[in-house]
């Protein structure tokens, strides 16, 4: 059921990224061999941190790429055994895991911390409230701004999903390492672990994707 439900969740994931990359495609965006390698070293270039930033600002970027490599090899751990395998993460598998996870743990902690007020919603967050409001009055400019105000607000729904997804991820799985309950309770904190790491990985994954585009329309 888990295997099932991890392959259409994250086939629906990338469908929906690829569907909206090419309904709303970021200004520039071609298809030109110049234009790709022109993105392409874009893209490589969001891992340096620029020499603009404050103390706080290096720091906040430092713990952001260290929290998504911890990601990148929590979800190779523990997706690839389960989903090409067909078997529960075991091995090696189980050491890296338990390795990087309280490195991500600790790491999403800060982030929390230090995006929380970055992240809060305001009014402007709901544009199509606005266009509700002014549907015939400015509606070309409201339309003009709408792929970017959506961009803003899905990264702050999503940076949310990720902070109360790992509450239920932590606690089940730091929970289970302890004596405290029976068979049945430790096969549902394992459950509890597992569908909680699915949904995060889902919302990590948009989350990155909307960063990445309002990174590349600046």
């Amino acid at each position: 059921m888990f295997r099932t439900l991890s392959i259409i969740g994250f086939v629906v994931c990338f469908a929906g990224i690829a569907v909206c990359c090419v309904a709303s495609p970021c200004k520039g965006c071609g298809l030109s061999p110049g234009q790709i390698l022109r993105r392409l070293i874009h893209l490589f270039t969001l891992l340096f941190v620029e020499q603009r930033l404050s103390p706080v600002g290096v720091l906040r970027k430092l713990v952001y790429l260290l929290a998504l490599l911890c990601f990148v090899v929590l979800a190779v751990t523990s997706f690839y055994p389960v989903l090409v395998l067909g078997e529960a993460i075991c091995g090696y598998w189980l050491m890296l895991h338990a390795t990087f996870a309280p490195v991500f743990a600790v790491c999403l902690a800060i982030l929390a911390v230090m995006w929380a007020s970055h992240c809060r919603f305001t009014g402007s967050d709901w544009p199509w409230l606005q266009r509700l409001i002014r549907r015939v009055i400015l509606a070309k400019t409201v339309s003009e701004k709408t792929v970017c105000e959506s961009s803003g607000l899905g990264r702050k729904i999503t940076f949310w999903l990720i902070v109360v997804l790992a509450l239920p991820l932590i606690i089940s799985i730091v929970s289970s390492m302890f004596p405290l309950f029976g068979t049945h309770w430790q096969e549902l904190l394992l459950d509890t672990h597992r569908y909680s790491a699915l949904a995060l990985a889902l919302a990590v994954i948009v989350h990155t994707y909307l960063m990445i585009r309002t990174q590349m329309k600046e």
